[in-house]
């Protein structure tokens, strides 16, 4: 059996403190891991999903595409934050090509930016449930500014920019093909440098979907304004590298009070989603990103969640041979679902 490649893709995580890129492809095997690695970006080149330094973050882009010799050219990327709006709606029963028309008109109402400013597309899910002449649809918002950039930004670190897809989706890419959904209610929680994102599936649908400004650099910054130190030192004292200088009592109670609002903005976000679904009781909780790694936040939120807190695994579906170091995979693995939810995708995927 011969296994093409054509159609596979680089995903490339770009996320404001690091870059992601991983390829898989399909062999005897099944999906296999080829390529993957990470590097650090310049603290600021890139804040609340705002290119500052395009020059920097892809020479950064080249640099760790050569040092893990990815020589794929065509990339999937993936955008999220406020400049992009996940809605799901409601509108008259019709057929897909006569929503195409009629989108525009019906988004203006859901959307808080100007509908000229903005790339939209959809996705119809289905009969709605409770009026029989209505359906469900996926509503996406991106504005055409943010778009333009990322596949500029690509563009500059000469790559080939096939799908730009939302993160909250290429996360939920990952975690479709690793686990078995069921048809309980699943909430896929991504805690980022700057930003965390909710995901709330039932089965394979997404219901609800929120972003919310809380990440890991709020333990740097609070490091920061304790001991008066760069981004880049407080980074190293958040791993404990330096007790001299900040120590392990003070960091745990930094890490107490972020989790701790962590935990407060999540739950609020949850009773939300009950407001909303007062029924559909979230039993599980999938973590991911870098936040995913915190012992006492997977606790705590399982206290106050009143559910099933896991960490995500996005290798588990994926062969991985002996040529990665089995720790690092395993360590890595909460941060690198978003890009192997972007692997994932082929060339000609909608």
């Amino acid at each position: 059996m011969v296994f093409g490649k054509k159609d596979n893709l680089v995903g490339l995580d770009i996320g404001s403190r690091s870059l992601k890129a991983a390829e898989i492809v399909d062999s005897k095997r099944g999906r296999e891991l080829k390529r993957f690695g990470m590097t650090d970006i310049p603290h600021g080149a890139i804040e609340d999903g705002t290119i500052n330094d395009p020059e920097a973050v892809a020479e950064a882009i080249r640099q760790l595409l050569k040092g893990y010799n990815i020589k794929e050219r065509n990339v999937a990327i993936s955008i999220g934050g406020y400049s992009v709006i996940v809605k799901k709606i409601a509108v008259q029963t019709m057929d897909e090509e006569q929503l195409q028309e009629t989108i525009h008109f019906e988004a203006e109402q859901y959307i808080p930016f100007d509908i000229s400013d903005v790339n939209l597309d959809f996705q119809i899910l289905g009969p709605n449930e409770t009026n029989p002449n209505q359906m469900n649809v996926f509503l996406v918002a991106a504005k055409k500014e943010m778009v333009d950039d990322y596949f500029n930004l690509a563009n500059l670190a000469g790559l080939n920019p096939c799908i730009i897809d939302v993160e909250a989706f290429a996360l939920q890419n990952a975690f479709e093909v690793n686990y078995d959904t069921g048809n309980d209610n699943i909430a896929l929680i991504d805690i980022g440098a700057s930003k965390t994102s909710l995901n709330i599936l039932k089965g394979n649908n997404s219901v609800f979907m929120r972003d919310v400004s809380l990440g890991c650099s709020q333990i740097n910054q609070k490091i920061i304004s304790l001991v008066d130190c760069s981004f880049d030192e407080a980074e190293n004292l958040k791993f404990g590298d330096n007790p001299d200088r900040l120590s392990a009592e003070d960091l745990k109670g930094i890490v107490s009070s972020v989790v701790a609002d962590w935990c407060t903005e999540i739950r609020r976000a949850l009773d939300f989603f009950y407001s909303t679904y007062p029924d559909d009781q979230i039993k599980r909780i999938i973590l991911s990103g870098g936040g995913a790694s915190i012992d006492e936040f997977r606790e705590l939120l399982g206290v106050e969640a009143s559910a099933e807190v896991e960490t995500i695994n996005p290798f588990k579906g994926v062969y991985v041979d002996d040529r990665f170091d089995p720790e690092f995979i395993k360590q890595i693995a909460p941060q690198a679902a978003i890009t192997l939810g972007l692997a994932l995708r082929k060339v000609n995927d909608k």
